[in-house]
């Protein structure tokens, strides 16, 4: 009896761990689809598309206005490449970005780098942008 009761508890715990790794397996699979998303998003330049994967609390405090828009039109992104990619904790992950970018009226080129910050939300089981959408103009 004793052995059959040491069995089920190896069987019980091999099954909880099973469980947990899945459900990271899912949380990264996740990530790995909505920086997908996010990233096509930036790169066919469907700002409002990015957007909508910022995390709602950020989007409520820096609110994307016409002009900014209008802005994100006169840019168009030629490349997008992802340098690094880490993750932040349990439920963060960052990544750089390598970005080239080109100025739809001058035609002039360039690059830069973007940090990215994401934020798994597991009351929405979703992955949202801590860091806001690319600043493209340095602040300017």
């Amino acid at each position: 009896m004793k052995r059959h009761a040491r069995i089920l508890l190896l069987l019980l715990g091999l099954l909880a761990a099973a469980c947990a790794s899945a459900g990271s397996r899912g949380k990264a699979n996740a990530l790995e689809k909505a920086q997908y998303a996010y990233s096509a998003a930036l790169r066919w330049g469907d700002i409002r598309g990015a957007w909508l994967q910022l995390d709602p609390a950020w989007r409520n405090t820096h609110p994307l206005g016409d002009f900014d828009l209008e802005r994100y039109k006169q840019v168009q992104i030629t490349s997008y490449e992802v340098m690094d990619s880490s993750g932040g904790g349990v439920d963060e992950a960052v990544r750089s970005v390598e970005i080239g970018l080109a100025n739809r009226n001058t035609m002039a080129a360039r690059t830069m780098t973007y940090r990215e910050t994401w934020h798994y939300d597991s009351e929405s089981k979703t992955w949202w942008v801590t860091s806001g959408l690319p600043d493209f103009w340095n602040g300017q």
